[in-house]
């Protein structure tokens, strides 16, 4: 369970304009040794500069920056180095902004104030492939993305007779898959979904993958509410 952080730590670069927060976030995560603290910005512009330079593994992002946005900076960091996971610090009244930075490319995003385990826990699972989602926000981005229209085409003049068996709707998950979607629902991350199906976290993502590709969605907020749409889950 510990292979992403056996051989050296995860290089860690902090983005956050409140000095007094910066301080804070670093005092708490020096003390891990499974964290390098590898460089700070106080703005977006300024992590731009120093990201190739000091090529973090994963940038914990501060959505409410001055100027250049959160989303900006997220948006151009998985543009030019896409291997660099985004964790994003949000407060309550923000989901609007959080569902934009999942939609640019964001790994996931944390309540600034989560204590400082659950900090590193959720740097960990991004780094490992993961997505966090913390249920006291999921339930707020789930409504935003119900109330989006469906983008699946729709033909514009008919085609050929169907034939008489529809296709289905979505290619059925196993029971696994539906128990785990469920976890996911309720913010669980992969490390809490392992140790309560007690399954390994490489058979999770293995489970993931799938949910992923039957469900047709890349992420994990995609994948809940495709389960939710089409009444495999609730919250």
């Amino acid at each position: 369970m510990t292979e992403a952080t056996a051989s050296s730590p995860i290089r860690v670069f902090v983005v956050e304009d409140q000095t007094r927060i910066l301080k804070n976030q670093l005092r708490l995560l020096e003390s891990h040794q499974d964290i390098e603290i590898v460089g700070t910005a106080l703005s977006g512009e300024a992590a731009l500069e120093d990201v190739p330079r000091l090529n973090p593994d994963v940038l914990l992002l501060d959505l409410g920056l001055p100027r250049m946005s959160g989303i900006d900076v997220t948006r151009q960091v998985k543009a030019q180095w896409p291997q660099v996971e985004i964790l994003i610090f949000t407060i309550f009244d923000e989901e609007d902004k959080v569902l934009e930075a999942v939609k640019a490319g964001a790994s996931g995003y944390l309540l600034k104030g989560t204590p400082a385990d659950k900090i590193v826990e959720a740097i960990k699972e991004v780094r490992a492939g993961g997505t966090v989602i913390q249920p006291s926000l999921a339930r707020r981005l789930l409504r935003h993305f119900r109330v989006e229209p469906d983008p699946s085409p729709v033909p514009t003049e008919p085609l050929a007779p169907a034939p008489a068996a529809p296709e289905p709707q979505h290619k059925p998950l196993s029971n696994r898959e539906t128990e785990l979607l469920q976890l996911i629902a309720k913010g669980v991350s992969n490390s809490e979904a392992a140790r309560l199906l007690n399954l390994s976290k490489a058979t999770i993502r293995t489970h993931l993958e799938h949910i992923y590709h039957k469900l047709e969605v890349t992420n994990r907020v995609e994948a809940v509410t495709e389960g939710i749409r089409k009444g495999l889950i609730s919250v």
